[in-house]
């Protein structure tokens, strides 16, 4: 995997840090009132967006384009802003749209820096919960909760008997399938919240999350700060995460790769 030089991590990590303060901003000063929602499926489903998923991500890239203005972008509302350069950035503004629709605080703005195809930076941010996740290295992240800056860890000393495990299948897995992994249903007791599943996971309050169908904006901004924190993240069938689907995060490999095991009569 490309490495950034300290540096570098350095400059993008205060970007995001930045960023993430802004975005908390902009949401009260801007979003914070009666907004538009649409279906992308038109009929075929349901797939919300609203006039505040759109409003984010043009904020977004604005704050980009300023400060790296030949960076790729690639939004998933506006497309892929393409460049000669090695350096990209993957942004979902509102991961947890329906959680946005209904009131619910757990929807969060995630931005990754990718580095010839590779996540190095994340950031997770929490405007309605007021903080955010990011890391700062391939080996430090933080969490800002209320203004007070702490790292965080994955509990790494978790096993298969006292885990506290995260799951939800988004109607990918049907009940005949589901009935193959009876030691993931029976152990299913903590809900799952999007990207803040991932982000408790990254200090040590999850010790499994299982989640189907993710694009590469619902996860790569969660990838370097899994990694960082000491998390392993996979696909089920425990390749590289970078091209989203199927994801599984574990604190340790005994743990990591039990879990890939019970889940391989249902690995697509």
């Amino acid at each position: 995997m490309p490495k950034l030089k300290s540096s570098d991590y350095k400059v993008y990590s205060q970007f995001i840090e930045t960023l993430a303060k802004k975005l908390t901003k902009f949401y009260y000063a801007k979003l914070n009132k009666s907004f538009k929602v649409s279906n992308k499926l038109k009929g075929r489903g349901y797939d919300p967006v609203t006039s505040a998923d759109k409003a984010f991500e043009k904020f977004i890239r604005k704050e980009i384009n300023k400060k790296f203005p030949n960076h790729q972008v690639i939004g998933e509302e506006f497309g892929h802003k393409k460049s000669e350069s090695d350096y990209s950035w993957v942004i979902d503004p509102i991961d947890g749209t329906r959680s946005f629709v209904i009131g619910n605080p757990t929807w969060s703005n995630l931005i990754s820096l990718n580095y010839r195809g590779y996540p190095v930076i994340g950031l997770a941010n929490f405007p309605i919960l007021k903080k955010y996740y990011f890391n700062t290295s391939l080996n430090s992240s933080y969490v800002s909760e209320n203004g007070k800056k702490r790292k965080i860890k994955v509990n790494s000393k978790a096993t298969f008997s006292n885990m506290k495990l995260s799951a939800a299948f988004h109607g990918s897995l049907s009940l005949k399938q589901q009935k193959k992994i009876p030691q993931i249903l029976k152990r299913m007791q903590f809900p799952c919240s999007d990207a803040l599943s991932y982000s408790h996971f990254a200090e040590g309050k999850l010790d499994i999350v299982i989640q189907c169908g993710n694009k590469i904006w619902d996860i790569h901004a969660l990838i370097p700060i899994i990694r960082a924190a000491g998390g392993i993240v996979t696909t089920w069938k425990n390749e590289n995460a970078k091209k989203g689907g199927n994801i599984i995060c574990s604190p340790n490999k005994h743990l990591h790769n039990k879990i890939v095991q019970i889940l391989k009569p249902v690995s697509k």
